[in-house]
């Protein structure tokens, strides 16, 4: 039986949006304190409940993610090739780009389509300083073996851990793992700051060098010590940041009670892959639901699926398509 659209627009994701009274409140504050960036108030406190909450030791507050990975590369020193995966937002091997650094494209597993560790070490050359790998949908990837690989090749490890706000294994926060992690705090995540991101390390030395990168290189109002940017956090963004920590936990919920209801309904349509079950020492936080579509079997095409969605006023998302490896400028590689 045919099924009328929706009436309203049904979008993948839509911002979590706290009250305005709640945002009044923290512009009077701001208002009053009269400082609208440059590490105020609310950056400082920000950046203090964020380490706790998500359980690391050292955190540093950036204006967005791909900003603080950037520094990440810079701070570490990488040179020559990063090792990276394909399926990944635009960010991760722009990143490198703007670094001056190769992207090395390495495979990915079939079933939680992060970096497949058991195809990177065959990818080190003399020029390779550093492995970076994503968390595709707040799955982990295989910390212990990437970390292993590293340590015998002496590589840097960076995680961009976009989609991973809470996240943990075996109770250690993912921003643990690694010489540094990146988090998104962009509108769309689960967690947000309207705009914003941040590093994540257990070197404190690595942090400060992290907070004078994002601000220019300035140490005080006399001594620029190296070349930085200016990717400092507003008092606006961390005030929304602020508000947000109140609610991440009800939206995890809430994702969780409609993934369950998804599977519910999609376990049983032939072609249809749902997502995979995640390590039972793994804490998710439900920020995605993406499943496969396999023509053969399920007699329609993943494009197919996403225009009938859309005749029905339901807006889905191609993740991550295309490949980045197939992007003008990386084809090459």
């Amino acid at each position: 039986m045919p099924v009328s659209p929706f009436d309203e627009p049904i979008y993948v994701i839509r911002p979590v949006l706290p009250s305005l009274d709640e945002i009044n409140v923290k512009l009077e504050e701001i208002w009053r304190s009269k400082q609208l960036t440059n590490g105020g108030a609310q950056h400082r406190k920000l950046e203090r409940r964020l380490k706790d909450h998500l359980g690391v030791p050292q955190l540093s507050l950036f204006n967005n993610g791909t900003t603080a990975l950037m520094v990440a590369c810079r701070a570490l020193g990488l040179t020559g090739e990063v090792i990276t995966t394909p399926f990944t937002f635009a960010a991760t091997p722009h990143a490198l780009t703007w670094n001056n650094l190769t992207p090395v494209f390495c495979d990915i597993d079939p079933i939680t389509m992060d970096i497949d560790a058991n195809k990177i070490e065959p990818l080190i050359t003399e020029r390779t300083s550093a492995i970076l790998a994503v968390h595709v949908f707040g799955t982990p990837c295989d910390v212990e073996k990437i970390q292993s690989i590293a340590d015998r090749h002496g590589l840097k490890v960076i995680y961009d851990a976009a989609h991973a706000f809470g996240v943990s294994i075996d109770g250690r926060g993912i921003g643990n793992f690694g010489d540094a992690s990146m988090m998104s705090f962009h509108a769309t995540k689960i967690y947000h700051t309207l705009e914003g991101g941040a590093l994540m390390c257990r070197d404190e030395r690595l942090k400060n060098i992290f907070d004078l990168m994002r601000n220019f290189g300035i140490a005080d109002e006399e001594s620029v010590l190296l070349p930085g940017l200016n990717g400092k956090m507003n008092e606006l963004q961390a005030a929304v940041g602020l508000i947000m920590l109140d609610y991440v936990e009800g939206e995890s919920q809430k994702r969780s009670a409609l993934q369950t209801v998804y599977i519910e309904e999609l376990s049983g349509c032939e072609g249809v892959r749902l997502p995979p079950s995640l390590r039972s020492n793994v804490k998710p936080n439900h920020q995605h639901f993406v499943i496969r579509i396999e023509r053969e079997r399920f007699g329609r095409s993943r494009d197919e699926v996403y225009d009938e969605l859309r005749r029905h006023n339901v807006f889905a998302r191609k993740y991550f398509y295309p490949l980045c490896s197939d992007y003008e400028h990386y084809r090459q590689l």
